[in-house]
């Protein structure tokens, strides 16, 4: 299934909102929104008022940001400085309601400006999580085989399934189910809003040809994604699938940025 909500959508965010620089809290918020500036995902717009005093530095540009003004800002915290990390959108929040209103007396921040994201005492990574995405891990007895070139590199009569709004079903392998005789440990490290940050990147030999980063595991994932801990996954767009004898069609992500986080 598709992304289902349109860019320049606006809601209000439930949860309690914050974010670190350096071990100082640089915002803490009941009253974030959720802005989707393309559909797949929303960022965090924040009222200038949960912004701890003195962090942001008026860099004295002004953007037209779809439509709206928005005024650059840095962020200071210490010696700890982060050029053009904000845009504030000035305004009055409580003038006649419509979209450039909206965003009035809001913030946006870049994620990577900050060191850490939390929803209420959970560490969100990447960008925030989506309210419309849903991700499901299911235990599944179809059979499924992943070869690279001729070579197998998992099969199994039980895997997990995950199944996660706007990418294509991810098919976890129990360990004994690998061929790690064709997998090289790497060091590459990547994180996900949605099951947390992996504990294991593996490249795949095959042929002669070293094909790097096609599978990984998450040991310590969220709790709603605990039936895959310890198991291993790979990347649908790099390696042949076959599901109960039919082979799949190479997959085609729908966006790029969640990739960060398989």
């Amino acid at each position: 299934p598709r992304m289902i909500v349109s860019a320049g959508h606006v809601e209000p965010v439930p949860r309690r909102i914050r974010a670190l620089l350096g071990g100082s809290v640089v915002l803490d918020t009941t009253e974030a929104r959720y802005v989707w500036e393309w559909p797949n995902y929303p960022q965090y717009y924040v009222p200038l008022a949960d912004v701890a005093p003195g962090v942001l530095v008026d860099e004295r540009y002004i953007e037209q940001v779809r439509g709206v003004t928005a005024h650059r800002h840095g962020l200071r915290v210490g010696e700890l400085t982060r050029q053009g990390a904000a845009l504030v959108y000035p305004g009055d929040p409580q003038g006649p309601s419509g979209r450039r209103d909206s965003l009035a007396g809001l913030v946006r921040f870049d994620w990577d400006a900050l060191d850490s994201w939390f929803e209420e005492d959970q560490e969100v990574f990447v960008h925030p999580r989506n309210p419309y995405t849903r991700v499901d891990a299911l235990r599944s007895h179809r059979h499924v085989l992943v070869e690279r070139d001729g070579v197998r590199l998992a099969e199994s009569d039980s895997t997990v399934l995950v199944f996660e709004t706007g990418l294509p079903t991810r098919y976890y392998f129990d360990r004994t189910a690998v061929n790690f005789a064709a997998l090289r440990p790497s060091d590459t490290v990547t994180s996900c809003p949605y099951k947390g940050r992996t504990s294991g990147y593996w490249s795949v030999v095959a042929g002669g040809t070293t094909y790097p980063d096609l599978a990984w595991a998450y040991d310590f994932p969220t709790r709603q994604l605990l039936p895959i801990a310890g198991l291993v996954a790979f990347y649908n767009e790099r390696v042949d699938i076959v599901v109960d004898g039919v082979r799949l069609p190479q997959a085609r992500t729908h966006f790029f940025p969640v990739e960060h986080g398989e």
